[in-house]
């Protein structure tokens, strides 16, 4: 069974196109939780072009108070402001991601070997009493890879399914990127790492995808789920990931 959490960066963007209170970040996330999400995941950027800090102060509030057993997970990038948000909300999950300032969404997992001495001190700086590191991950970082992510201290990896997910019209090109993931989350869960899984990862190609990458524990989806929210509703969306992740 693979926990379905909810990126919420997609409704954050499209609130912030007006100054305008909707659609509220925290009202849908209540919804995705009402209907059965596991968690939500969210990325704030030093420039708050979709989650604000006011947006994840006020989700950590909504989850602590009314879903005490939904996670949060935050994603971004290790620097002084983002350890002061992490201290201050105090997630269950950090994903760390090698995302320059300015990026537009997240493209390669760390450099596990030059980043590693990085990596090391600031998994150490993060970990706390319940609260778990995750290292985003390219497809092919193989068993060198992983291994210097697991001797960081970190608690699991995110796969990178970008690569993946962009091969919705090249079913080769999908078989090889399938190979790679399936290939690092082995090697993953063989030196004692979790594994989860993110980027452009849809109704259509999640099937194949649970298939080859047994043992997912959590998929963090945005995108998608919220371009077909747009056609069924996020209940109905909710509940067709959840179906597709078997949860």
């Amino acid at each position: 069974m693979t926990l379905l959490s909810v990126n919420l960066n997609a409704v954050a963007q499209l609130r912030n196109r007006r100054d305008l209170p909707w659609p509220s970040v925290t009202g849908l996330a209540r919804v995705v939780l009402d209907a059965g999400a596991s968690g939500i995941t969210v990325h704030p950027r030093p420039d708050e072009r979709h989650i604000r800090r006011t947006d994840v102060l006020d989700l950590a509030k909504l989850l602590r108070e009314d879903y005490p057993a939904a996670e949060f997970n935050i994603e971004g990038y290790p620097s002084p402001e983002f350890f002061a948000l992490i201290e201050e909300v105090n997630p269950q999950q950090v994903t760390l991601v090698p995302d320059e300032p300015g990026q537009a969404t997240s493209d390669h997992g760390w450099d596990f070997h030059s980043k590693g001495p990085l990596l090391t001190s600031v998994v150490q700086m993060l970990k706390g009493e319940g609260r778990r590191i995750s290292l985003f991950c390219d497809p092919d970082a193989g068993v060198d890879g992983v291994t210097v992510a697991r001797a960081s201290g970190a608690d699991r990896i995110e796969l990178y399914t970008g690569p993946y997910g962009s091969c919705h019209n090249d079913p080769d090109r999908a078989e090889y990127e399938l190979a790679a993931l399936a290939e690092t989350a082995r090697a993953a869960h063989a030196v004692g790492l979790g594994v989860n899984a993110g980027h452009d990862l849809t109704l259509a190609n999640l099937p194949a995808f649970q298939a080859a990458v047994p043992d997912v524990a959590e998929a963090s989806i945005g995108h998608a789920i919220t371009a077909d929210a747009l056609l069924m509703g996020f209940p109905e969306a909710v509940r067709r990931y959840r179906a597709a992740l078997g949860s």
